[in-house]
């Protein structure tokens, strides 16, 4: 049996990675891939459902940095679906499931994503095996291997403006 996935396809990323969210207007945001995760789950608040030409749809808000409110990005989105999700933790809790496209590591996938309060997780994103397993190998032992940020965007992340000030 032929691998589709076999390793001229795969892309090896690090444990961590800068990830772009095209499809949701989400220039650059910090993810842990979690190959202990089934699904990738994405913070959101601000949750609002409803419907639009007969189709549900949810408007949410998304924080791309890490330990800011800063550049907060205002999505709408059809839903895909809803699940239970069961947290490391054991909690379980129905999400709301999206469908969009995202960028690691320079390959662009759709995906779906759970959204979720992720606010005392150190990643706004976690990227989950459904996500990896379209051609990605993850080393542990590295981080950010796709490249990173200019440092001025990654300065925003701090909170720091990029004059210094």
């Amino acid at each position: 049996m032929v691998n589709p996935h076999s390793s001229s396809q795969q892309v090896t990323a690090g444990w961590r990675e800068w990830v772009r969210l095209p499809g949701l207007g989400v220039g650059h945001v910090k993810a842990k891939l979690d190959t202990g995760a089934r699904t990738s789950a994405l913070h959101a608040f601000d949750l609002t459902e409803f419907a639009r030409d007969g189709a549900e749809w949810v408007r949410f808000s998304v924080h791309p940095w890490q330990r800011s409110d800063e550049d907060a990005v205002l999505v709408e989105c059809p839903v895909h679906d809803r699940r239970v999700v069961r947290s490391s933790t054991g909690h379980a809790q129905e999400r709301i499931v999206i469908l969009t496209d995202l960028k690691l590591v320079d390959r662009l996938i759709s995906t779906e994503i759970t959204l979720t309060r992720r606010d005392e997780m150190g990643f706004r994103l976690l990227i989950g095996r459904e996500a990896l397993r379209q051609g990605f190998v993850v080393d542990a032992s590295h981080s950010y291997l796709g490249g990173r940020p200019t440092r001025r965007v990654r300065r925003r992340n701090r909170g720091v403006s990029p004059s210094g000030a």
